[in-house]
């Protein structure tokens, strides 16, 4: 266990470097190490994030498959606490469990080696009759806020998942030392929500709740996002820019989102390598597919031909040709129409500007997107939406 003091000098510090603070909810201990070996400040250890690890969704953990508290228990006694040395792992606590005495547990998970703890699974992210009827029977978000206050009675660390200001209040208040605000479920990848708030939306809720922790005088509260439509680096970019968020959490865009492109890309590429291999040839179908899927997946990154071909053990030539006699577009001219129709979309959806929205499309040259859009639309974006 690492001391709560030691944890908030380490973070301050690196607040004060003028650095962002980075944390990762995990479920396995692969993830766990890879996520220290790239540098992440601390951990935490969610039942969520074991059932990403078998396929679920997040939602599973608040549903009655096994005790979310038990399971959290359970990974980071034997895959995660093992393997730390210098990084925080902190306790995703079901506070509401039945099952448990609050303040005994948590000094329970302190003596196991957790350095704090984080109130999730989180009625939080409950709405509607049924959250109406949790807080009928005593099930609510005031039993979390119990926990952060004794985790803080008990000198332990607390990130406090909130999501709207008056849990950030009462969070504050508790004693919480993170208010993280919470955006829901992850997009993106093959368990992943479907819909989630506007990063627009997520950027101005957020700043709201800041605003209520600048407001604290006697202690420095550490402010973070987590979740909802926060897919890329340069998703968190956007809400970073114009707000006092001082940190990103990632669950799904750290261990499940990688590991569902890795694997698929990964077998994807060995299973037309070696189809290639037995059969002497590639069809254009099976190679397009591919890196039409490929492309979807990675249309923000830096994607090149010759790294594609060379997955694919053929030359960049063939590869074109191919490529051109199932799209009949050139692979350049198929990137950049799907790269404009994506910067359509988000300046439909997002309302941002020109230059946001070709950076999230793959484009740093705005000047050189704007060339682009122009030359296969006969329009500059301007133009384009003024029309």
């Amino acid at each position: 266990m690492i001391a709560k003091e030691v944890i908030i000098d380490k973070l301050k510090k690196s607040l004060n470097s003028d650095n962002y603070i980075i944390g990762s909810v995990i479920g396995s201990g692969i993830s766990f190490l890879n996520a220290v070996n790239a540098g992440v400040d601390f951990t935490i250890v969610l039942s969520s994030g074991k059932y990403r690890q078998m396929g679920r969704g997040s939602l599973s953990s608040f549903l009655c498959y096994e005790n979310s508290n038990d399971l959290v228990m359970n990974i980071g006694m034997r895959e995660i606490l093992p393997l730390s040395k210098d990084i925080p792992i902190f306790f995703g606590l079901n506070a509401t469990d039945p099952t448990k005495d609050l303040y005994s547990y948590i000094k329970e998970i302190k003596e196991v080696g957790f350095s704090g703890i984080n109130n999730f699974p989180s009625v939080g992210l409950i709405d509607g009759k049924f959250s109406e009827a949790l807080e009928e029977r005593g099930i609510s978000y005031e039993r979390e806020i119990e926990a952060i206050k004794i985790a803080n009675f008990l000198n332990l660390f607390t990130i406090a998942f909130v999501f709207n200001e008056k849990q950030a209040i009462d969070m504050i208040n508790a004693g919480a030392d993170v208010i993280c605000v919470h955006f829901g479920l992850t997009m993106g990848g093959y368990v992943g929500a479907k819909k989630a708030i506007s990063l627009k939306k997520a950027r101005n809720i957020s700043q709201r709740i800041f605003n209520i922790c600048d407001k604290v005088k006697t202690r420095k509260i550490i402010k973070m996002v987590y979740g909802g439509p926060i897919q890329s680096p340069i998703d968190l970019k956007y809400v970073y820019e114009n707000n006092s968020c001082q940190g990103f959490i990632g669950g799904s865009v750290f261990d499940r989102i990688p590991t569902e492109r890795g694997i698929f890309n990964t077998v994807k590429a060995f299973r037309i390598c070696s189809d290639n291999m037995k059969k002497k040839i590639k069809t254009s179908d099976s190679v397009g597919d591919y890196i039409k899927e490929y492309i979807e997946k990675n249309y923000m990154k830096q994607i090149k031909m010759k790294d594609l071909a060379s997955a694919l053990n053929i030359s960049n030539s063939y590869l074109s040709a191919l490529f051109k006699k199932k799209f009949n577009w050139s692979f350049s001219e198929y990137l950049i129409r799907y790269r404009i129709e994506k910067f359509v979309e988000l300046m439909r959806n997002e309302d941002m500007k020109f230059n946001e929205a070709a950076e999230i499309v793959g484009y740093d040259d705005y000047a050189q997107f704007s060339k682009q859009f122009k030359k296969y639309t006969k329009m500059s974006p301007k133009e384009y939406f003024k029309k």
